[in-house]
């Protein structure tokens, strides 16, 4: 039987992934949604989440698709209402909120959820039972895209909160923290600040690897051309390269079979979130893993600032 379902915030990505993996679910029945300027056809339309909470206590389920700053406000109120809470990623905007909202939970026996859609990406898990038992002489994250094709006239991105070029790079993030053997740790940074905006266009990283391994990565926004969204590992038993964002995956230049061919990189991730949320609905639990979060995190205390061109869309 299907569960009803709530969506707040209807903007690119509610439209682009959530709402067509919701409908397209035998697991949930999208019941409503929250919203100042959106609305999807055929679904009851608020604009004011209080009311919706009021109007609406068949709906056990909420997801967020609010930027990460407003996040926090209608999470912990869905969670007092003693609703279930799935986050879009980041799932704060500071960790010390998104451990708040998993005390709530617990407290309120609910399920909540934060996402990390890239770790849904098709070789992901392969990449990962790839590296176990090998060792790692070096790995290296390439995280570049065009901010403009991706995130336009999104003005929340560059204000203080809206984490910059870690918004998509703390999707690399999350496929290193899932896909490594061993937990690495940021050792420096160095993120570039555009001298008008508040957020980082640029960044690149450095790792301590328990076992010696050279991790780094490097964000950047201002990628004209071709995307790249990598992640390449040499170990004692050969080379890997995820490429597409975890979506294709070679091993020693040979590559892996694919399981899509519909030019979308983002094939199957968020249905695979959905998926998951409603095992965690039925069963109870909770999955607030912070650990992309915290690389963020690590990254803005120990970072080197940089005051680089103004950037202008």
């Amino acid at each position: 039987m299907s569960m009803k379902i709530a969506l707040a915030g209807i903007g690119k990505i509610a439209r682009d992934q959530h709402v067509p993996s919701i409908n397209a679910s035998a697991d949930w029945d999208l019941a409503a949604t929250v919203s100042r300027h959106g609305t999807v056809d055929g679904v009851e339309a608020f604009d004011d989440f209080a009311a919706l909470l009021a109007a609406r206590p068949d709906i056990k389920v909420v997801s967020l698709c609010l930027p990460p700053v407003p996040r926090f406000d209608y999470a912990a109120a869905a969670l007092k209402a003693g609703r279930h809470v799935m986050l879009e990623k980041p799932p704060g905007a500071t960790l010390s909120e998104c451990h708040a909202l998993a005390a709530m939970a617990r407290e309120a026996g609910v399920s909540i959820y934060a996402t990390w859609h890239s770790r849904e990406a098709a070789q992901v898990a392969a990449a990962k039972a790839w590296l176990k038992g090998k060792r790692l002489y070096r790995l290296k994250v390439t995280w570049k895209e065009d901010v403009r094709r991706w995130h336009p006239g999104q003005a929340w991105i560059w204000q203080a909160g809206g984490l910059g070029v870690f918004d998509p790079g703390i999707n690399a993030l999350s496929i290193l923290t899932e896909i490594l053997p061993d937990p690495v740790h940021l050792t420096g940074a160095t993120l570039e600040f555009p001298e008008n905006r508040e957020t980082p266009i640029a960044a690149s990283l450095r790792f301590f690897h328990p076992h010696g391994g050279d991790v780094s990565a490097v964000f950047d926004w201002r990628q004209d051309g071709d995307q790249i969204w990598t992640i390449e590992a040499e170990t004692d038993g050969g080379n890997l390269l995820l490429a597409d964002g975890g979506a294709k995956l070679a091993i020693d230049g040979h590559w892996q079979a694919e399981t899509h061919d519909d030019g979308n990189p983002l094939h199957g991730e968020y249905p695979r979130l959905y998926s998951r949320m409603a095992a965690l609905v039925r069963s109870g639990d909770i999955d607030m893993d912070l650990s992309p979060m915290t690389h963020v995190a690590d990254a803005f205390l120990l970072g080197k600032r940089v005051t680089v061109d103004p950037f202008d869309e």
